[in-house]
């Protein structure tokens, strides 16, 4: 077989050479590439590979098009839709993903952005870079507050569990019935962003979840509240979110996705927003949680190759 990377997977090359040496040992190509968005370049990448692997990089269509031999896609990453899926399944080409590598990782990265919001941590550090104190800085505690969680997978349990043990009431809403000890009451959304003091969105993005939080949904939330994504930036409205910052209508926002993948136009609405911490999709990224994806990819991709696909799409 042969088999393509079409991007790094942020793990060190030893990593990469030691799998290329035991799929050769297998009798199978590997050949490993920088990432590239430009469909004109991965469609030549990908000519005549029968398995492509890639992380969050945009696949293009032009793949499934002008590769006809191709027949499984092993995608380094939670979310596939970056993928072009059913285009993939028409063809009968088989997908699998990397879900759980980046659990614990989304969860802490979470945790982090609540304390620094509530602690007012941006704007003490500047003041204090600036040679001030903390007069009128001062913040709150995560204990004691109510989160809710929008999205009640295995990173929104994770993250569920981390609050409760910080203190926090913690509400969930889900598309499916949760059981789950650290969820105290599984809600309606429009009662969870009207009770929460920390809105953190954990879910998919699919039809139903583009734009799931707009101008009504921001507006049922506390005015001392604050929303947190790390899920897909679509699942917000930024337009409505910068609205709702810029008029004081939700205490503050953090945001590690958006739109489009990072680097941002310097002229997106949250780069210019009060009380929000923005990051460049890093949630999932830690040295432990890379080794850990780059194991289980590897692993679907040999799972495969024996006529057992695992983490299937």
């Amino acid at each position: 077989m042969k088999i393509v990377l079409l991007e790094g997977l942020g793990v060190s090359q030893e990593v990469i050479k030691r799998h290329q040496e035991k799929l050769a040992a297998m009798g199978h190509s590997f050949t490993a590439f920088e990432k590239d968005a430009d469909p004109q370049v991965q469609a030549s990448r990908a000519k005549d590979a029968d398995a492509v692997m890639l992380a969050n990089m945009p696949l293009s269509p032009l793949v499934i098009e002008r590769v006809p031999g191709l027949k499984f896609i092993d995608v380094a990453f939670t979310g596939v839709d970056h993928v072009p899926v059913e285009a993939a399944k028409e063809r009968g080409i088989v997908i699998s993903n990397a879900s759980g590598y980046a659990t614990q990782a989304v969860a802490e990265l979470c945790m982090g952005l609540m304390i620094s919001l509530l602690r007012r941590t941006a704007q003490v550090e500047a003041r204090c870079r600036q040679g001030g104190t903390k007069e009128g800085l001062i913040g709150n505690l995560l204990w004691g507050k109510t989160v809710g969680i929008v999205g009640a997978g295995a990173i929104g349990r994770r993250t569920a569990a981390q609050c409760k043990a910080c203190g926090c009431r913690v509400l969930a809403y889900n598309r499916s019935a949760v059981s789950d000890p650290a969820i105290d009451q599984q809600v309606s959304l429009e009662e969870l962003l009207s009770q929460a003091d920390i809105v953190s969105l954990h879910c998919p993005l699919t039809p139903a979840t583009k734009g799931l939080i707009g101008e009504k949904e921001l507006e049922r939330m506390k005015p001392s509240a604050y929303l947190i994504n790390t899920a897909r930036g679509p699942v917000v409205d930024s337009d409505a979110l910068a609205k709702a910052l810029t008029a004081g209508a939700i205490a503050g926002a953090a945001c590690d996705v958006f739109e489009t993948e990072p680097p941002l136009s310097a002229d997106h609405p949250l780069l210019h927003t009060p009380n929000t911490i923005v990051t460049p999709h890093i949630a999932f990224a830690s040295v432990e949680s890379m080794e850990q994806r780059a194991e289980i990819v590897f692993e679907n991709l040999y799972a495969w190759l024996k006529g057992k696909p695992v983490n299937l799409v």
